[in-house]
């Protein structure tokens, strides 16, 4: 599943995200928010080598549940998932290389 590029407002349930199988990357934010805007490049970039990752851009905010669930405080927040179990997460990535090692943490297999 490529990178999604805009925010979701229909959020998964908590429920099917500790589910989900294999990698997964949860991006917490919000299409107006300028860290965020300026987080995207990076993104990209670090997605280009790990296409196989699934990725969902969940629009947070206030009282959103699957936020809360991840104690989500600053935009963007990258959650890190493998087979539903969060290995790492990223909280206003200022480095593509950063986003890469998070991203081969939960692609390698153990």
């Amino acid at each position: 599943m490529p990178m999604n590029a805009q925010y979701t407002e229909d959020e998964p349930a908590r429920e099917s995200i500790d589910q989900a199988e294999g990698p997964l990357v949860l991006e917490f934010g919000a299409s107006w928010c300028g860290i965020c805007q300026a987080a995207q490049p990076l993104i990209n970039q670090a997605f280009t080598d790990f296409q196989e990752v699934a990725h969902i851009k969940v629009a947070d905010g206030s009282g959103r549940p699957l936020g809360r669930s991840f104690r989500i405080k600053l935009w963007p927040t990258l959650i890190f998932l493998r087979d539903g179990k969060e290995v790492s997460r990223l909280v206003r990535p200022t480095q593509a290389g950063e986003i890469s090692k998070a991203l081969r943490q939960i692609t390698e297999t153990q």
